[in-house]
């Protein structure tokens, strides 16, 4: 390496290591189209400008490597905290190993290209460089060996299990799962569900545990718009936001349809965002295939309205003849809805009230946001 500038060397082999990282990135989001063939498009750039700066060090090349990792970085930052509307799928969500490390040898290249630009004649010792350029490989090798444990995990089916003696009703295979948002969100190894369903799910539970505490205090909501439904009696308020409810955020823990407060006394305590699906039915393929069945979407179909002070009011549900207490109106199913909890809960982060208060859900089977025949959450709906 000697007569070459070292940072410029190691540069390129971060530039290719991050390429090779979005490769293996590209194929975990098949099902967004445009970003899988986006992340490719980079991928191959990256490579590309990293392997050209091992054989020239002229100026346009390394400002190309710098560009390219520099644009990659910023992508990665900018998405840690906001969607890119206009790329499906390429969405806010918390670092993860594999794409922490793609970030990191980005941002040494761009460090490698500054230097090489900067100081075109500096060098590094050939043990240096040689040590620098192996633990390099081993980092992008360990981000590829991450993401490939972590496609495998989702994608095995109930014969890998049984084969390796494990039975899937005894396991962490079953959902739903006790949450605790202090603890490491495990949405892994659920049957059926991919791994861009369990990342999703895992991104949704992170941004809102991460945002929705802006809204903790109760006092300061209503000049956001929000307005209780008067359920507090049941143990849980509801405060939805009709602003937010007609505008076209999907999942937005900064846009909540609806708040869920844990009720003591005149106490408030936020335990839980409702997200609400405008226009869509329940059985949308937008919604179903978001996060498999890890999410269980439904509607409230017997609930009964009446006028209040400040908007809507809960009057209670319909009989069994599906009438409504007096001087209330039901006005039949209407936006699905899913909670994500903040709080803990028992049977699970996407947890729903069981028994007559849970709402109808688009299934035959065992629903997935209840434990099965108790109620665990309150009467929250």
């Amino acid at each position: 390496m000697s007569g070459r500038n070292g940072f410029l060397l190691l540069g390129g082999i971060s530039s290719v290591g991050a390429g090779a990282v979005h490769f293996l990135a590209a194929g975990m989001h098949t099902e967004h189209t445009t970003l899988a063939r986006l992340m490719v498009v980079l991928a191959a750039t990256q490579c590309a400008v990293g392997l050209t700066v091992l054989l020239s060090d002229r100026k346009i090349v390394v400002s190309a490597l710098a560009a390219v990792n520099a644009f990659a970085v910023a992508v990665w930052a900018f998405t840690r905290f906001a969607d890119i509307a206009w790329v499906t799928g390429l969405t806010a969500e918390a670092p993860g190993v594999a794409d922490t490390v793609c970030a990191a040898l980005g941002a040494l290249a761009v460090l490698g290209a500054a230097v090489a630009l900067l100081r075109p004649g500096a060098t590094l010792p050939p043990m240096r460089s040689g040590i620098a350029a192996a633990a390099v490989g081993v980092l992008a090798l360990a981000a590829m060996l991450n993401g490939v444990g972590h496609v495998h995990s989702h994608g095995d089916s109930d014969d890998h299990a049984h084969a390796a003696g494990e039975d899937h009703g005894d396991t962490g295979d079953a959902w739903p799962r006790a949450f605790d948002p202090a603890a490491p969100i495990d949405v892994s190894g659920v049957p059926g569900v991919t791994a861009e369903q369990e990342q999703r799910a895992r991104a949704l539970i992170q941004n809102t545990l991460d945002k929705l505490p802006a809204f903790a205090d109760v006092t300061t909501i209503g000049a956001l718009g929000f307005r209780s439904i008067g359920d507090a009696a049941t143990g849980y308020e509801h405060w939805i936001n009709t602003g937010y409810i007609r505008d076209d955020s999907f999942l937005d823990p900064t846009r909540p349809e609806s708040l869920v407060y844990r009720v003591d006394g005149r106490n408030r305590t936020l335990v839980s965002a409702m997200y609400m699906a405008k226009g869509k039915k329940i059985d949308d393929p937008a919604l179903t295939e978001y996060a498999g069945s890890l999410m269980q979407w439904h509607v409230h179909d017997n609930l009964c309205w009446k006028a209040g002070d400040n908007g809507p009011q809960v009057a209670g549900v319909t009989d069994e003849q599906g009438n409504c207490p007096p001087n209330s109106i039901n006005p039949g199913a209407g936006n699905p809805m899913v909670h994500v909890w903040i709080a803990p809960h028992e049977c699970g982060p996407f947890a729903a009230l069981e028994g007559h208060g849970a709402g109808q859900a688009a299934t035959d089977g065992r629903r997935t946001d209840t434990c099965g025949g108790h109620d665990h959450g309150g009467g929250h709906k």
